[in-house]
């Protein structure tokens, strides 16, 4: 078998662009991968043409090999616009073995070691009544994981992080009152706050109000983590945006954080999670993998969170508080994902278990899009 075709589809789908990658070859086998770069989409592209000539005639069935050759085979290695490339094609090259092999992928995976894959589902409302009432209904449904999103900017983009600290905080208390003990709570901050200013948000609630803090700061520093670790004692869910295991390295063998918040279309695929999630494994840190992009993103998260011993929850953003993007019901992907209440089952078919409508992606047009653009009141740039 030998791979022919390597095609990118850069393709809005709600209101965001997934870059879906198709890789076909000359027995009929195609395998389904998705890169995790969202708003880069383009310069993903752009690797993705290039290791098309480097990969055209090659056996798809030697995925470490091809991996180890497009990480190393230049003396710039890495980044993420290539190893995002590299995750869309590692994890394509996964789908097409286990079809060829008539195996579901976690089979290349050593196995699964769980028969449905939990989840956290997260509240969209801001902090307040509604969050609340969002947070009862997923408990209703379930859900035993939940998670929050502090207060953000205002109409006018301005964000101002002390006080978005003092209005969240009263309502996280709220949520443990209405919540009781048994429910996992968590919050992703989106790395908006200064190492001081996480501090005071953590020191501003009562011991136990939370089980996980999500990217308090920007990660490019751990010395700035291990100093904030210092000051609470509210477990740390990082690695959302790392893009290979050296930089999950001083996270974990400096026993920085609890929770690594892989995304398996950023880090470099399949092939590199595992090693991240056995390593982690050896540290006693959780996996709780990052998921929000499409349904290939997770069905390939999926077969890995079957596959490794130290899982927590995975993320769904398809819950009745969110139906992220609409995946619950994509019309793009007719073979997919989907919840069985606060579940996922552990996909039985060869390969990923994913099929796209190539020809309804191909009337798609991509769009630009960026984030938004927030700045604090003096006029600064500040994170989204």
């Amino acid at each position: 078998m030998k791979i022919t075709a390597i095609k990118p589809y850069p393709t809005w789908v709600a209101h965001r662009n997934q870059l879906l990658v198709k890789i076909e070859t000359d027995e009929g086998i195609y395998g389904w991968g998705e890169s995790g770069l969202s708003g880069r989409e383009k310069a993903v592209v752009g690797a993705l043409e290039h290791y098309t000539q480097l990969l055209i005639g090659r056996d798809p069935f030697e995925i470490g090999a091809i991996w180890q050759e497009l990480y190393r085979s230049q003396y710039f290695e890495g980044g993420r616009v290539l190893t995002a490339a590299q995750s869309a094609i590692d994890i394509a090259l996964h789908d097409i073995k286990g079809k060829a092999l008539g195996v579901p992928v976690y089979e290349l995976l050593g196995g699964k070691q769980r028969n449905h894959i939990p989840t956290f589902a997260s509240t969209s409302a801001p902090p307040g009544p509604e969050m609340i009432d969002q947070a009862k209904e997923l408990k209703a449904r379930g859900w035993n994981a939940i998670r929050f999103f502090p207060v953000g900017a205002d109409e006018n983009g301005i964000q101002e992080p002390r006080e978005s600290i003092g209005a969240t905080v009263k309502w996280l208390i709220k949520a443990r009152e209405e919540l009781g003990d048994e429910v996992v709570l968590g919050i992703d901050y989106h790395h908006r706050l200064s190492v001081a200013e996480a501090a005071s948000f953590c020191q501003k609630l009562p011991s136990g109000t939370l089980d996980f803090l999500e990217e308090p700061i920007r990660d490019e520093t751990p010395e700035a983590y291990e100093s904030l670790r210092t000051l609470t004692n509210i477990p740390f869910a990082i690695g959302e945006e790392f893009a290979s295991k050296w930089q999950f390295l001083p996270y974990i063998e400096r026993g920085i954080h609890q929770f690594n918040r892989i995304d398996i279309c950023n880090v470099g695929g399949l092939t590199e999670a595992m090693k991240v999630a056995g390593w982690s494994e050896a540290h006693y840190v959780d996996v709780m993998p990052h998921n929000p992009l499409g349904p290939i993103c997770t069905a390939a998260t999926l077969h890995f969170s079957a596959a490794v011993a130290n899982f927590s929850w995975l993320e769904t953003r398809a819950s009745p508080a969110e139906d992220y993007m609409g995946r619950g019901e994509s019309p793009l992907f007719t073979s997919q994902p989907r919840l069985e209440g606060a579940v996922y089952p552990v996909p039985t078919g060869p390969g990923l278990g994913i099929e796209v409508d190539e020809a309804a992606i191909q009337q798609q047009s991509f769009k630009f899009w960026e984030a938004p653009k927030w700045k604090r009141r003096d006029g600064s740039v500040t994170n989204w």
